[in-house]
């Protein structure tokens, strides 16, 4: 296993960066326009990767939209605006948010604290700790750490969505030529209630 960077978000932090991830979906649905993380606390100057997911708080909170990266080039603040609009956009889940929808739906945050590449993914993932990303014949498919914990999937069955979302066959992640990076990260999000953020 290959190691990377490390990066620690307190509480307020994450709370900020779904707040933020908040701003910029309504920004980005309600004027088409792309939001500023204006004055930015100290730990989104990390360069480092971020997801953003929303779903539906409606009927089974069906998943309305996720993008993000693990590797990250960009602040951290700028990665989080760049999601939550890839999110909310119709490329990610087929249809675009659309402003009815808005007081509906949960945000989350996924802030990457650490990737690693691993040549044996079934024995190195850590359920509800690692997220992964399959990369394989120039398609790419990541699911959250939270994701397998929620669904109860064991390691071959993570391992196996995440190849259908990248549109490979579903065991993919076997061939030699599969790369398999896990992901740590921070994932904070909406209280289903409307409550304040929780971290996870």
């Amino acid at each position: 296993m290959s190691e990377a960077q490390t990066v620690h978000l307190t509480y307020e932090d994450g709370a900020r960066a779904v707040e933020l991830a908040r701003e910029s979906v309504e920004s980005y649905v309600l004027h088409g326009q792309r939001e500023q993380p204006g004055s930015m606390r100290d730990a989104f100057y990390a360069r480092t990767g971020a997801f953003v997911r929303i779903q539906s708080t409606r009927g089974r909170g069906r998943l309305r939209g996720c993008a993000g990266a693990y590797r990250g080039k960009n602040q951290l603040g700028h990665a989080i605006v760049d999601a939550a609009i890839q999110a909310a956009s119709g490329d990610s889940c087929g249809s675009e948010i659309e402003q009815p929808e808005l007081p509906n739906l949960n945000i989350s945050v996924c802030i990457v604290c650490n990737h690693v590449l691993t040549n044996d993914p079934v024995a190195d993932i850590e359920l509800g700790t690692h997220g992964v990303a399959v990369d394989k014949d120039g398609k790419h498919g990541w699911l959250y750490p939270t994701i397998p914990v929620e669904n109860g999937w064991n390691e071959e069955q993570f391992l196996t969505h995440a190849c259908r979302k990248a549109g490979l066959s579903p065991l993919a992640w076997q061939d030699e030529d599969a790369m398999v990076t896990l992901f740590e990260g921070q994932v904070f999000r909406e209280r289903a209630d409307g409550g304040s953020v929780e971290e996870l």
